[in-house]
């Protein structure tokens, strides 16, 4: 209390040691939470300023006004900036990534059925993060904060200057230590590492406002430069199985959360996922082990996206919120021009994710959400319907659909923190010191037992001999905030390098009566399936702006980029701006042969960002194929057509 009257003697010294207070806990939160890369001085040094610069700003803004209105004004400002380092810590813990804009927008639409999530994330701990909060508020309370009687102009514009200052200085020693480093928007840990979390809100915010103008100016000439990158480089379909499966059905499934690491994977002597893993050994079965996430901040809807479209999620937010009402190309579109129907079920309600909208937009005909399905307090978990019942109640929704069609199923029982209720599986936990990890394994189990009944299911109808079914994990589940007990469950340490390896996702492409056996299982990310899934069905995909390399192809492409601007190709991989050989793991010293690569990463990247970001797809009309109009579709459950 001493040092409270000392600092209540003098307003300033008082009002600094707010800053000072709220300064240090950015601080000391950069270093016990996020795992931002720091291997320099000037970067430990540029990473204990740039929260200085924001505070000074924001905090001084409350010297402009008098009274109470200084105190109110400082507070907000406080309580405000300490929400906003929190949902960053929650929401680091884990996607090992910071909130953006968009993703702030997503929860208007996601509020409340991510709840068991979040929760879990939380300490109660956590207090430490309001803990300057609550010092300033008992302050303003007890009257030792006493707010000036006149407004401090003179002294707020000097305290906001030297903030500007401090901005200013810090991005030029971050533009010396990591040149262009405003121009990587894609990749958030360095603008963090650099800049803040708070002075990234705002980069963040600035490049929104800029997206917004870049779609206004666009003109056709853009997408022209597009389609000649393109057609630069092509990917020519395998003859050997072009058109193998042209006119069937085609049913894609969503594997919530699934990884590659769990295929074949045996907890005490038992498989954990046994009807995935026959089918990496069924002979009309393609199954590919080393395809990567390319998912960013949209996670299950960024997959699905990808899968329809064969182009990159955004670098911030998701695609299914932000550019719904773009125009695109996507498979329903593209096979409606072969005579299919289309629809996606889903065991959530319509607005989960916006897919009501996304959905129009991609020219879904049918849309079966959690109204055509009987959901009960047993059946359902936080985000809806179980994988099992689901599945069940799905068949004959499914054979009302005209024929050829192409399904959706998006599963989402294998979803974090993977509790599941005891009467739906007898399957063991693992025995890591890891909650989450020992509960994935009980929920995939439950997802493979769930794939294997809808499979049996659909033997039983007509439909099975006549469908392709094209299954694929659409995310890590498990985050680098369990490395720990992952590095128990996989019998090695993780190292940057092999939690790159943990973010491959399993892809099968099922076909009743091709024989797939000598089929090669390339290197690729999810953006390779769709013109691979085209070709299978005999339609060309190079005349859509596609940014994927068909599989099966012998010239496809295995420079694979990954969202947040690493990239992956046979002979060597780059993560956060270090080699590795692939093969080996090992860092590579000398890299200079291999920039190449990255910069073909990138371009992939810039190209697909500048069709989403300027909607160009507007201006590109395929030969034969009949552009959406989304005023065509509306999602309607047949109880409501009546109200």
């Amino acid at each position: 209390m001493n040092l409270f009257n000392r600092l209540h003697k003098n307003h300033m010294n008082l009002f600094l040691f707010v800053i000072i207070l709220f300064w240090m806990k950015t601080y000391i939160t950069y270093l016990i939470e996020f795992n931002l890369g720091i291997e320099s001085g000037i970067q430990h040094f540029l990473l204990f300023i740039n929260p200085l610069s924001s505070t000074l700003v924001f905090f001084g803004i409350a010297l402009f006004f008098k009274g109470k209105g200084q105190t109110t004004v400082l507070m907000t400002m406080n309580i405000a900036l300490s929400i906003l380092l929190y949902a960053n810590v929650v929401y680091y813990r884990f996607f090992s990534d910071f909130i953006t804009i968009p993703v702030i927008m997503q929860t208007k639409t996601n509020a409340g059925q991510l709840s068991d999530s979040a929760l879990s994330l939380m300490s109660p701990f956590d207090i430490f993060y309001f803990l300057d909060s609550l010092i300033l508020l008992g302050l303003i309370l007890k009257r030792i904060y006493i707010p000036t009687v006149k407004a401090e102009s003179k002294k707020a514009a000097l305290i906001i200057a030297t903030g500007l200052i401090v901005f200013f200085l810090n991005l030029a020693l971050a533009e010396k230590d990591r040149p262009d480093l405003l121009s990587r928007s894609f990749d958030r840990t360095y603008l963090v590492k650099y800049l803040g979390t708070y002075n990234f809100t705002i980069y963040d915010g600035i490049q929104n406002v800029k997206s917004s103008s870049e779609r206004a100016m666009a003109d056709s000439n853009d997408i022209t430069e597009i389609e000649n990158y393109i057609k630069s480089h092509p990917t020519p379909p395998n003859m050997q199985y072009f058109g193998k499966a042209a006119g069937m059905n085609v049913i894609y499934i969503s594997m919530e959360s699934l990884q590659t690491f769990i295929i074949d994977y045996e907890l005490n002597g038992m498989e954990v996922t046994p009807f995935l893993n026959s089918l990496t050994r069924d002979n009309h079965t393609f199954y590919f082990d080393h395809i990567y996430n390319q998912t960013g901040q949209g996670k299950t809807s960024d997959a699905e996206f990808i899968m329809d479209n064969a182009l990159f999620p955004m670098a911030q937010g998701a695609v299914y919120v932000n550019k719904a009402q773009n125009t695109f190309h996507a498979m329903p579109a593209i096979l409606k021009s072969h005579g299919y129907t289309s629809a996606s079920f889903h065991g959530n309600y319509k607005t989960f994710w916006n897919r009501n909208e996304m959905y129009r937009s991609m020219g879904y005909d049918e849309f079966f959400d959690a109204e055509y399905y009987h959901l009960t307090d047993e059946n359902t978990k936080n985000y809806g319907l179980k994988d099992k019942p689901f599945f069940d109640e799905s068949i004959p929704l499914i054979e009302k659909l005209p024929e050829p069609f192409y399904a959706k199923f998006i599963t989402l029982s294998n979803h974090f923190p993977f509790k599941m209720d005891e009467w739906d599986t007898d399957f063991p936990m693992a025995e890591t010191n890891n909650n989450i990890v020992n509960q994935y394994f009980q929920s995939a189990h439950y997802m493979d037992e769930a794939l294997e009944q809808f499979f049996y299911d659909m033997k039983k109808t007509d439909m099975y001999n006549r469908t392709v079914f094209v299954l694929y994990g659409d995310h890590h589940g498990i985050s680098d905030n369990h490395n720990e007990a992952m590095s128990e469950i996989i019998g090695k340490e993780i190292t940057p390098f092999e939690f790159l390896q943990l973010q491959k996702v399993p892809v099968f492409i099922h076909v009743p009566g091709l024989e797939t056996e000598n089929a090669e299982s390339k290197l690729g990310g999810q953006v390779d399936v769709r013109s691979t899934v085209l070709h299978l069905l005999g339609i060309d995909s190079s005349k859509f702006i596609d940014f994927g390399s068909d599989l099966l192809s012998e010239s496809h492409r295995e420079i694979i980029p990954l969202r947040n601007g690493d990239f992956v190709s046979p002979q060597i991989t780059m993560i956060n701006e270090k080699f590795y050989d692939t093969e080996s793991g090992e860092l590579v010293e000398e890299p200079d042969d291999f920039k190449e690569f990255a910069e073909k990463a990138r371009v992939q990247l810039e190209r697909s960002d500048e069709v989403l970001q300027k909607d160009l797809l507007r201006f590109y009309k395929p030969k034969g194929f009949t552009p959406i109009d989304r005023e065509d579709y509306q999602y309607i459950h047949p109880d409501e057509e009546g109200d």
